[in-house]
């Protein structure tokens, strides 16, 4: 873990930036299209922390991005090679675009502010999407990275922040995977070799401003 003076010169708002990935009603919401995946990101308090940061983030000057996973009604543009796909295809609940399946999941708040970039085919919230340009004309060099899932899209997005050049820094506890067990075993052997591990807590410190209570 890094020390509250690294962790604060690491995120300093002028250049940093919050990545919620994937934290949409029809992935983390009551409705969700993965229920094992959404109970874990309740009871975990994965979701509460990503919304805690959010909130901080906006407050701070942090600009936020929200990065969705959607299809068309039509499918057209979707990937279908690998079975992950396949698998999402017969799901009962689709992420289809202009549904309440992709809009983002109370409690966390979307400001005007605010970017929401919506992809339509891929696993990577970063590779392929608009986020690299509006992370580099706002002048990004940390990201910070949020959301669902450990499994599969958290270290998608790790991995591509650091191939671009971004530092990398991942709240433990403001993202999930299933089972329960994975998510440690993967910062822990993946993703604390190519990024910041942190906590919610730590981060919300670093941003506290001196004099404010909270």
């Amino acid at each position: 873990m890094p020390s509250y003076e690294q962790l604060r010169e690491l995120l300093d708002p002028a250049t940093t930036a919050l990545l919620t990935v994937e934290c949409q009603q029809g992935v983390v919401g009551t409705e969700s299209a993965l229920p094992e995946l959404a109970a874990e990101a309740r009871k975990s308090g994965a979701l509460a922390n990503v919304a805690r940061l959010v909130a901080a983030a906006h407050r701070s000057g942090v600009q936020v991005l929200h990065a969705v996973a959607e299809r068309r009604p039509d499918g057209r543009g979707a990937s279908h090679n690998a079975r992950l796909f396949r698998a999402a295809g017969r799901l009962p609940v689709q992420q289809l675009s202009g549904t309440a399946t992709v809009r983002i999941a109370p409690p966390i708040e979307v400001a005007d502010e605010d970017f929401v970039v919506r992809r339509l085919h891929g696993l990577s919230p970063i590779a392929g999407t608009d986020v690299d340009p509006l992370l580099r004309n706002l002048g990004c060099r940390t990201l910070l990275v949020t959301g669902v899932s450990a499994n599969v899209a958290i270290p998608n997005a790790v991995f591509d922040a650091v191939n671009l050049g971004y530092t990398a820094v991942v709240p433990a506890d403001a993202i999930v995977g299933v089972p329960a067990d994975y998510t440690p075993a993967m910062i822990r052997h993946t993703l604390a070799l190519v990024a910041t591990v942190t906590t919610t807590q730590d981060v919300l410190g670093a941003w506290k401003r001196p004099g404010r209570a909270g």
